[in-house]
């Protein structure tokens, strides 16, 4: 039997296999590599679902669309005497069923008719319903109010930022929930 000592001292190389890189070595670099590729694709596709949302949203509403711990659905009317839309039923639908697969569809673009409308507005009593977004539990004031009008084509807007888009496929499923959450959210 030969120890390292015996086998330097005979001329014999005491490194193994697996310290020259052997063909183990390039399994592991390239499922590494493998990984690292499939990773950055995975982020591309990610920021291609989203770029248009991102841009019409804004990254404050989106992001609070997304995470927003509180959010309320709203019936929306012109008020007769100011002529301004409001809120007249207020509802918290924070653990609403659903509204988890909702947030992701209002920030996906594939769900929604691009591009943009350019120039005309919608007049005020066009707009039905509304979801509001508070980043905190007890907040009064929502950090994004998205405005939706389910007559149609389908449109929605984010209140203070200028353009709509058509809701396209994202219409029926919406018009369904906020249905359904209106009937079962006391």
């Amino acid at each position: 039997m030969m120890t390292a000592a015996s086998r330097r001292s005979a001329g014999a190389d005491p490194t193994t296999a697996a310290d020259k890189g052997g063909p183990g070595s390039a399994l592991v670099i390239g499922l590494l590599a493998l990984a690292v590729a499939l990773a950055l694709f995975a982020v591309w596709f990610q920021w291609n679902q989203t770029r248009r949302c991102l841009g019409f949203y804004g990254t404050e509403a989106a992001r609070s669309i997304q995470g927003a711990p509180r959010v309320e659905l709203w019936r929306l009317a012109v008020d007769p005497v100011t002529g301004r839309l409001g809120a007249i039923d207020r509802r918290e639908v924070s653990r609403a069923p659903g509204l988890v697969h909702l947030r992701r569809g209002l920030v996906e673009d594939a769900n929604f008719a691009w591009p943009t409308p350019a120039g005309d507005r919608r007049p005020a009593d066009a707009w039905d319903h509304a979801l509001a977004f508070f980043d905190a539990v007890d907040g009064e004031r929502p950090t994004a109010v998205v405005a939706i009008d389910l007559d149609g084509e389908g449109w929605l807007t984010v209140a203070g930022r200028p353009g709509r888009v058509a809701l396209g496929r994202l219409q029926k499923g919406l018009r369904t929930w906020i249905e359904a959450t209106s009937r079962d959210v006391p």
